[in-house]
């Protein structure tokens, strides 16, 4: 099995993203899976672009997108990916797009192929905080996801894909109260064990676990 994981880099005035930092970490082979690690720019559009190059490039089994997602507590897999574009802020080169459909011949929503459940739970299992989490908001992030699995849709229907948003790690938030984080090392050794479960749950469904949010 081949894997494609990407990481954004820095956006919104951070000077470092661990969703790229814990990529970086990752092994070069996990759970037998050879990983292809990219890093991709925090920008509408040209994200997709380079994702989709890389894939002809490496032809992956699966392709999986990490990005931060600053104020969670807990390693994320998300579930679904929405054809809108919303940004709060601009991305890295000042685009700001507001109520856009990512795709106009996409669907409204696509749902992840990856084992979410299992994931978390293999993450929970090894003592990092990891919950399912039912958006992936309206910015790059959702973007990618979305532009994924559009491309799955319309030229690459054998490929698997999600995305899993990470925290804050610890340098990011020094001066921020109230804030949550997570080390790099934790964060890396979750996105491990998620992965060695999307490889272990290859071919099969998905467990049957408690995953849903009241709110």
């Amino acid at each position: 099995m081949k894997i494609l994981v990407t990481g954004f880099d820095p956006f919104g005035g951070e000077k470092i993203n661990p969703a790229l930092e814990a990529v970086k970490m990752l092994a070069d082979t996990i759970n037998g899976a050879e990983i292809k690690k990219l890093e991709i720019p925090t920008v509408f559009g040209k994200s997709a672009f380079v994702v989709k190059e890389a894939i002809n490039e490496f032809n992956p089994d699966v392709v999986l997108n990490i990005g931060q997602a600053g104020g969670r507590f807990a390693i994320s897999p998300e579930r679904v990916a929405i054809n809108i574009d919303d940004a709060r802020i601009p991305d890295n080169e000042g685009n700001q797009p507001i109520d856009l459909v990512i795709q106009k011949t996409g669907k409204n929503a696509y749902f992840t192929q990856l084992p979410i459940k299992a994931m978390v739970t293999a993450m929970q299992g090894i003592g990092i905080p990891s919950i399912v989490s039912n958006t992936a908001g309206t910015f790059v992030c959702n973007h990618i996801m979305y532009q994924v699995q559009f491309m799955i849709d319309m030229d690459f229907p054998d490929i698997k894909a999600g995305f899993i948003h990470v925290p804050f790690i610890p340098e990011q938030v020094v001066k921020q109260s109230n804030q949550p984080f997570m080390s790099l090392d934790d964060i890396t050794r979750g996105l491990t064990a998620a992965i060695e479960a999307i490889v272990s749950f290859d071919g099969k469904e998905d467990l049957k676990a408690i995953g849903g949010a009241i709110h």
